[in-house]
């Protein structure tokens, strides 16, 4: 597509803008619902935007979604990854905050790989979790359950589960999206796709430091990990949060992405 397709809530899609790959079920993202499926009769897919953003797809591998806009307020949705603080707890579940504007989450106890009453994590206040929005229900005031696990396995794929260490930096939801999305793509079309090379670059310049870990929640939150990096962790890990944010909030094209990497790690001397 030559031009960007924008949707707002209650749009519907284009049929000339859906993916055609048939060998593949049609798969939605986010900011997406379907109203009708196909028929013998030759109906097609019809699909309309719940929230505000910029069409994008997956030709390979069957996907619509929309790529919300940057400083768009996170709205949970299922299926989303996010990265929730525990608040306090309750009998039977951990009360996290997702955001800082809609009420706590639900997370059970038992919602992580191999949990028991005797095996469950023990969570205190101000710890983290990476979770899976499992349903949002409906209306206003409706509860949000959180789970630590794939519901179709019963495993934590991904790395679901509580995030132990590191630090927390806060990008735009759209910053969120791109990095998911990039981390999802080949290497080879991550570039042509998300124009989101800071990632790649940070890996291959610190690698010799012990590289990193990220997990990257769609409320905006990321959270780094450079424990391998020993006593330069905490200048590894604030260099690559800077490097995040900077690319975010100045939208840094891709040859600007690889200076920034570049000049940050000279700066805090992580390179020579």
């Amino acid at each position: 597509m030559s031009t960007p397709l924008v949707l707002l809530p209650g749009d519907q899609v284009p049929q000339d803008h859906l993916p055609s790959n048939n060998s593949n079920p049609l798969r939605l993202g986010p900011g997406l619902r379907i109203l009708s499926q196909p028929s013998p009769k030759g109906s097609k897919h019809v699909l309309t935007a719940t929230q505000a953003g910029m069409l994008t797809t997956d030709v390979k591998r069957n996907t619509v979604s929309l790529l919300s806009f940057p400083n768009r307020r996170y709205i949970p949705t299922v299926n989303d990854f996010v990265i929730a603080q525990i608040h306090h707890s309750s009998v039977d579940f951990f009360h996290c905050i997702v955001t800082p504007h809609t009420a706590h989450a639900l997370l059970g106890q038992l919602s992580f790989e191999g949990a028991s009453k005797k095996t469950r994590p023990m969570l205190k206040q101000g710890e983290l979790v990476y979770a899976r929005v499992q349903s949002v229900g409906v209306g206003a005031g409706a509860e949000i359950e959180l789970t630590c696990v794939n519901p179709a396995t019963g495993k934590a794929d991904g790395g679901l589960g509580p995030l132990t260490g590191g630090m927390i930096f806060d990008v735009s939801t759209g910053m969120a999206a791109r990095l998911i999305r990039a981390s999802s793509s080949s290497a080879e079309n991550t570039d042509a796709i998300e124009g989101l090379v800071v990632l790649s670059e940070l890996g291959k310049k610190l690698e010799s430091l012990g590289g990193f870990e990220i997990a990257v929640g769609r409320n905006g939150k990321v959270w780094v990990d450079c424990s391998n990096a020993a006593e330069s962790a905490v200048k590894v890990t604030i260099a690559i949060g800077r490097c995040l944010q900077e690319t975010d909030q100045q939208n840094l094209h891709t040859h600007d992405q690889k200076k920034l990497v570049t000049k940050v790690l000279r700066d805090m001397k992580l390179v020579s």
